[in-house]
């Protein structure tokens, strides 16, 4: 089975600030990843971002934060960001 990826604006607005073209189409390959058995991919968040998971990108460069919407066989990326000290989640969180 395979799912439907939704961007939310905050991803799109996170996305839209990767401006070297090699790391966009990393992280397009890594996003057309999660339509596959996204729920077993990643680590569960806990905390605020509890029913959320995380993936890393282009190395350990970047993290994905998205949710797996069973019901609608689909996956929302909620954000996407470099990883400096955890801030990409921490920025992450506080918008939602």
């Amino acid at each position: 089975m395979e799912y439907q990826i939704e961007i939310t604006p905050l991803a799109i607005e996170l996305l839209s600030k990767v401006k070297d073209k090699r790391e966009q189409q990393g992280l397009c390959k890594r996003l057309e990843q999660l339509k596959s058995q996204p729920d077993k991919q990643g680590k569960a968040l806990s905390g605020r971002l509890k029913g959320y998971r995380s993936i890393r990108a282009l190395g350990q460069r970047y993290r994905i934060v998205y949710r797996v919407e069973q019901e609608k066989i689909i996956v929302v990326i909620v954000g996407a960001g470099i990883r400096l000290e955890k801030k990409a989640i921490k920025k992450t969180s506080t918008r939602f």
